[in-house]
């Protein structure tokens, strides 16, 4: 059986948890921790990085520091996963969901204006697939508007638009480290931070309302209670399994893009003759092979392809449902406009194996199986 997801795994992330424990440092912002801010840092540009528990803690201090309230308006996409509304629905606000564009899944850059209302805070815009949404639209309207822009990065580490990197382009950013992406702690995520102003209250809300992170940096003699806040912070023995990961972050991404062209490639021949659809990297974007999809005709062929895959010893899936048809989504959101895409091109997705330890060899058998499927 081809699984579809494999964690990543190096070689040295046991060798770095015994370092961890040996240090007797296995809380929040040890040494691991610190390497994996810094890493971060220094390859997106990011004014700071902040470990997180999760990519969906990471959206929920955006949240926070952006003072979204109740009643508040938060424009994101449809197709998404939850933590995306969860975040601003725990703060009261009201996520109002706008259609996608067909060819890279993500939100429809042309439809955000028409949903701004007075009641508007912020636009979260969602990296589908690790490439970018049209930025410069959404950042130009945000502008106008006075709204907050925070990047739903999880999918998106090393992938930049127009040669930035994503989650460093709005005021705010997200990272995911879960077992399913590139980079893996377990569980764990990233806040990016582009104004600095906002540093010093990110920091405190992360570590329980307290300034607990200027005592350790000997800024203050002692620490207290200073605002709300919660605990955000991994174990640095959770850092220190990634650490192993972003070590070898090239090695990894170019593995990955080797089998996302290999699958390109092979499968070309279906797009030429119409049979399905291969995914669109628009100009200007650069991904990170965090998936490779196809698009059936429809949710009846699917079905069948996804059935036809995992008799054939190879572990294909669906991905999100669209949370305006969830019954959250009902009772807490609204989607503007016309649903024109979103449901459609979420029931044509199937997601194809995707993991560092894939080879090429089991790439071509999948490609094989797929072209069987449809008597290529």
């Amino acid at each position: 059986m081809i699984v579809f997801n494999v964690p990543p795994y190096t070689g040295n992330e046991l060798h770095y948890i015994s370092q961890a424990v040996e240090k007797q440092k296995i809380c929040g912002d040890g040494e691991f921790t610190k390497r994996c801010n810094n890493w971060i840092e220094a390859h997106t540009g990011t004014k700071k990085c902040l470990l997180t528990t999760s990519c969906t803690h990471a959206i929920e201090l955006a949240a926070l520091l952006a003072e979204v309230e109740p009643g508040d308006e938060i424009i994101m996409p449809s197709y998404t996963f939850v933590s995306t509304a969860d975040a601003f629905v725990l703060r009261g606000a009201v996520p109002v969901f706008v259609d996608i564009r067909p060819d890279t899944m993500n939100l429809d850059e042309t439809l955000i204006e028409a949903a701004v209302t007075d009641r508007t805070k912020a636009i979260v815009p969602v990296h589908y697939a690790g490439v970018a949404c049209e930025m410069d639209t959404i950042m130009e309207i945000a502008g106008r508007y006075g709204l907050m822009v925070i990047e739903d990065a999880a999918q998106g580490i090393q992938s930049t638009y127009k040669g930035r990197a994503l989650g460093t382009i709005g005021d705010f950013g997200a990272f995911s480290f879960h077992e399913t992406k590139n980079f893996s702690m377990g569980e764990g995520g990233a806040l990016l931070i582009r104004d600095e102003k906002y540093v010093e209250e990110a920091e405190i809300l992360r570590e329980k309302g307290t300034n607990r992170s200027k005592f350790f940096r000997g800024q203050i003699d002692k620490y207290t209670w200073v605002n709300y806040g919660s605990s955000y912070l991994p174990s640095d023995m959770n850092a220190a399994y990634l650490w192993a990961q972003l070590e070898l972050a090239d090695v990894i991404n170019d593995h990955r893009l080797e089998l996302w062209n290999q699958y390109y490639e092979e499968l070309q021949p279906l797009q030429e003759r119409g049979i399905l659809e291969l995914p669109v990297i628009p100009k200007d974007c650069v991904h990170n092979a965090h998936m490779f999809y196809i698009k059936a005709k429809d949710l009846e062929e699917r079905s069948a392809l996804l059935a036809f895959l995992k008799d054939n010893g190879i572990l294909s899936v669906f991905h999100y449902i669209p949370l305006h048809t969830a019954p959250a989504g009902l009772k807490f959101g609204r989607f503007h406009g016309e649903d024109r895409y979103t449901t459609k091109e979420s029931e044509r997705l199937c997601r194809l194996p995707m993991f560092y330890k894939l080879t090429k060899e089991e790439v071509s058998y999948i490609t094989g199986k797929v072209k069987e499927f449809y008597h290529l």
